[in-house]
């Protein structure tokens, strides 16, 4: 092309390299768009001119099944928006729903959620950090995060026999309590994982090559990433101190002391370094949480409405039976009413925006995705940028192709 459409002039940099502009395609493709959506390229040489991006490869219409749906399997929906730390979606979800319903759970139930989206929100930074990693060409730190996150899925499995999609918790509390198995293992995570996350800090942190490489590459201002409303550790990197969990508590997380890191420029070394920081506050979490875990009912007895009854129960007795028979059919009355709840995702707010008419399933149901929010800076941010810092800030942001598509 020998020059740029007139009506996207404000979307494209002023100095090129020699002039010869060419259009590129940059995904859908793994791994460098590590999801299925494509972002079109204008570029001199190696520079990004501009970009416009496109989604809705992988739309599954999650929204629309979440309203043809009865509450209690609404869940596994949830799952699959951030698959990379599917708990927090769940427990998010089941929070909603007992704020409309009116229901307060117990202590416990706070206390064993955090453990479990804490848990989550590891997993998930350790994804995005080491991929930025092997971004950068260090693929070292990739396998070897990847042995901690598997046995983060191992305690997964001991809460609810899934792994990667969890679908864990129920409205109201958990299916079951810890098991000694999951305390095994969770005291044996918190003394070993210190010292080899350290260890992959090391290995990046301080790095001349992995620095030169990420500072500076995609840098966005705090003003520009209110505009755009970003949250989570991509605003925090932008030196906004926002986090949900602290400006709303919610499952007691009032109960703890934890720090909000923040950086400065905005760029994707500062979204690495926010990252590392908040998987350290995040084992600081679990470890208060885990000391200090309630006794008391994994579950509230208030909404037996809502709680599926123990397989032995509804095998003898006929009141169980006839919840259980209520539930699966989606015949429990729900009030009619309009919430909205939000929980600190491992990419920022998460957002449930529900609206009840009293039916069987909802009337509206609405995620707010921080990925489909900031993944609309992509183009502001690469532009001036070289090819491969699209890659490396696509990275850094963390835009999870399900969250995003949704």
């Amino acid at each position: 092309m020998s020059d740029t459409p007139n009506k996207n002039k404000s979307l494209f940099a002023d100095e090129t390299i020699d002039g010869q502009i060419a259009t590129l395609n940059l995904g859908p493709t793994h791994p460098a768009t590590h999801g299925i959506f494509q972002n079109v390229l204008t570029v001199d040489g190696e520079k990004i001119l501009g970009s416009v991006q496109t989604v809705g490869y992988i739309h599954r219409a999650f929204e629309k099944l979440a309203e043809r749906r009865p509450y209690n399997q609404i869940t596994p929906i949830t799952d699959r928006l951030n698959y990379c730390s599917s708990p927090i979606n769940n427990m998010g979800w089941e929070m909603t729903m007992e704020k409309l319903i009116g229901v307060e759970v117990p202590k416990r139930v706070d206390y064993m959620r955090v453990i479990i989206m804490e848990l989550a929100r590891i997993a998930d930074h350790l994804v995005c950090n080491s991929v930025i990693g092997v971004d950068t060409g260090a693929l070292t730190g990739f396998t070897y995060m990847f042995q901690e996150r598997e046995k983060i899925y191992e305690l997964y499995e001991e809460v609810c026999g899934a792994r990667l999609t969890t679908n864990i918790g129920r409205i109201g509390g958990f299916e079951r309590d810890f098991s000694p198995t999951f305390h095994t293992k969770l005291q044996k995570f918190l003394k070993e994982f210190p010292k080899r996350f350290q260890e992959f800090d090391d290995l990046l942190l301080r790095n001349r090559i992995f620095m030169d490489r990420t500072i500076g590459a995609g840098a966005i201002s705090a003003e520009r990433a209110m505009d755009y409303g970003f949250t989570g550790p991509n605003l925090r990197a932008a030196g906004v101190d926002y986090d949900v969990r602290a400006m709303n508590p919610y499952s007691s997380y009032q109960d703890f002391d934890f720090i909000l890191p923040v950086g400065t420029q905005g760029d994707t070394y500062d979204r690495f370094c926010v990252r590392q920081e908040e998987i350290r506050q995040s084992l600081k979490i679990i470890e208060q949480a885990y000391k200090n875990l309630p006794e008391g009912s994994y579950f509230s007895p208030d909404v037996p409405e809502f709680y599926l009854p123990s397989k032995a129960d509804v095998y003898t007795k006929m009141e169980a039976l006839i919840y259980h028979f209520k539930i699966i059919m989606g015949e429990t009355p729900v009030p009619v009413g309009e919430v909205y709840h939000a929980v600190e995702g491992g990419n920022g707010e998460l957002g449930f925006h529900l609206i009840s008419d009293g039916g069987r399933t909802p009337y509206r149901l609405q995620f707010r995705r921080p990925c489909f929010i900031y993944y609309q800076a992509y183009p502001e941010m690469i532009t001036g940028q070289t090819i491969s810092d699209a890659v490396l800030t696509l990275s850094s942001l963390n835009v999870i192709a399900g969250e995003l598509d949704a």
